[in-house]
């Protein structure tokens, strides 16, 4: 294989789609697994959709995932910086060449013509699509008019046979050319649409393979076209399946999140979404499915992405970032989840405190958004009493256990993982209780739950005073 060069070409036009992560996610794999060059690209030719700041947040995503490009509009190299919209010139270049080479014509018609034009064939049942009505104007009466009219400029597609589709994840797919429009190429307005642009940046930065969503497969044959006309070698195409939401509709805002900073405001650790994505559409040929980014581009190819669509399961992501959380190392989980008890006002203002919370609910915590249900206990000043904490609390021994806790608490100066210890020996000893019968009850009475953080740690961080009142408050009941 020559040399592997791919791209990621997102527009400007909002936060960054999941899909859009996959798809620079599967590019940057396929470009790392076959030492090649992983390419990013602006396609900001429609200025009247660019959203402000989208590019920024388009480059912190990439850094925050650790997608790193090699060329780019930052780092510049031998083909950039590579914004579509600073390169106008150089696709005016390549439409001259397409209209001396009668591949491509001016169009007049306005946009009253065309809506009656596409009616009319609504009407009688036809495909909607230009129906070519200046594309037999004669060569110097066009060149004349175009000096005065306004005009877009169209591609000659060829109106019989086929365009085929080599694509390395579906096979062949056949186009019927007589159902290819004359796409536009330069709109009235200067600048270039998608696909003119598109094909001549793939073109001239030596694109190798063109790995993109399946939205992307009918346009296809127009590049593909377009290529002809040129007189290029076109890439090798591959078209990733569809995101699906469960009913398997097409993965949508209506039914959840979408985008990237939505899971990362939700505290997705990088490498857990990463890795979800990957997943979404590929598999490695075994139920393998936690992967580091680097056995990613050690087992990545395109052979192994299937043609379905790949439903987007948010439990699982949740659950794989419960096991990013639990898996990287202790300083790097308590400086994030420091970070998000600020960002919550969860912030004890006691470092060691915040550390034991921090601990105490690191297994079973799935998201550091869930940080304020998952580390309530810590902030009660009253308890309320589940049904099972209320059964346990019921029993003749569970009073006992109470009552000679609040004795033994009087005599403790200070809580501390050790003086509990120490505590709980000497109420199991006078209460003759051990096992659940003796830990239950003073689970239930201290947090109003049968389950939860490490008792040690609760107790420990809410302090005597308030256990004193808990223990009296569950007494009372």
């Amino acid at each position: 294989m020559s040399e592997v060069r791919v791209r990621f070409a997102p527009s400007p036009t909002g936060y960054v789609h999941v899909g859009s992560l996959r798809t620079a996610l599967y590019n940057y794999l396929f470009a790392r697994h076959h030492q090649g060059r992983f390419v990013l690209r602006i396609e900001d030719t429609d200025q009247s959709r660019y959203v402000e700041g989208a590019v920024e947040n388009l480059l912190e995503t990439l850094r925050w995932t650790g997608l790193d490009y090699d060329e780019g509009p930052e780092k510049g190299g031998p083909y950039g910086p590579y914004f579509q919209s600073q390169r106008k010139e150089i696709y005016h270049e390549h439409v001259q060449q397409l209209l001396d080479k009668d591949a491509a014509y001016p169009c007049f018609c306005s946009e009253e013509t065309l809506n009656a034009m596409r009616e009319e064939q609504q009407k009688k049942g036809l495909p909607v699509m230009y129906d070519g009505r200046c594309r037999n104007i004669p060569k110097e009466e066009a060149l004349e008019r175009m000096k005065s009219e306004p005009h877009v400029i169209r591609l000659k597609v060829p109106r019989t046979g086929n365009t085929m589709v080599k694509d390395i994840i579906r096979g062949d797919v056949s186009f019927e050319n007589a159902l290819i429009d004359d796409q536009i190429l330069l709109k009235s307005d200067g600048f270039p649409t998608y696909h003119l642009a598109n094909v001549v940046d793939d073109h001239l930065m030596k694109i190798s393979h063109v790995i993109r969503g399946e939205e992307w497969l009918p346009s296809t044959p127009k590049h593909i076209l377009l290529y002809r006309a040129f007189g290029w070698q076109e890439p090798q195409f591959a078209h990733l399946p569809l995101l699906l939401n469960p009913d398997r509709t097409k993965l949508s805002k209506r039914q959840g999140d979408v985008a990237v900073e939505d899971y990362r405001a939700k505290g997705f650790l990088p490498q857990a979404l990463v890795n979800f994505v990957a997943l979404l559409g590929w598999n490695k040929g075994d139920d393998q499915e936690i992967f580091s980014l680097e056995e990613l581009v050690k087992y990545f190819s395109l052979e192994r992405v299937n043609k379905a669509g790949a439903v987007f399961d948010v439990h699982k992501l949740e659950w794989m970032n419960g096991h990013y959380i639990r898996s990287i190392a202790e300083d790097e989980y308590l400086r994030i989840g420091q970070e998000w008890l600020k960002k919550l006002n969860l912030d004890t203002g006691d470092a060691q405190k915040n550390r034991l919370i921090l601990q105490a609910v690191r297994p079973a915590l799935n998201k550091f958004a869930d940080l304020p249900q998952k580390t309530a206990v810590f902030f009660k000043d009253a308890l309320e009493y589940d049904e099972q904490a209320k059964e346990w609390l019921a029993k003749p021994e569970s009073k006992e256990i109470l009552k000679i806790m609040i004795e033994e608490l009087a005599q403790t100066d200070e809580l501390t993982l050790e003086s509990f210890k120490t505590l709980m020996k000497t109420v199991q000893k006078r209460s003759g209780q051990k096992g659940k019968d003796l830990w239950m009850p003073v689970r239930a009475a201290i947090t109003g739950e049968t389950h939860g953080p490490d008792l040690g740690i609760v107790l420990t961080v809410i302090g005597k005073r308030k256990v004193e009142q808990f223990l009296k408050q569950a007494l009372a009941i």
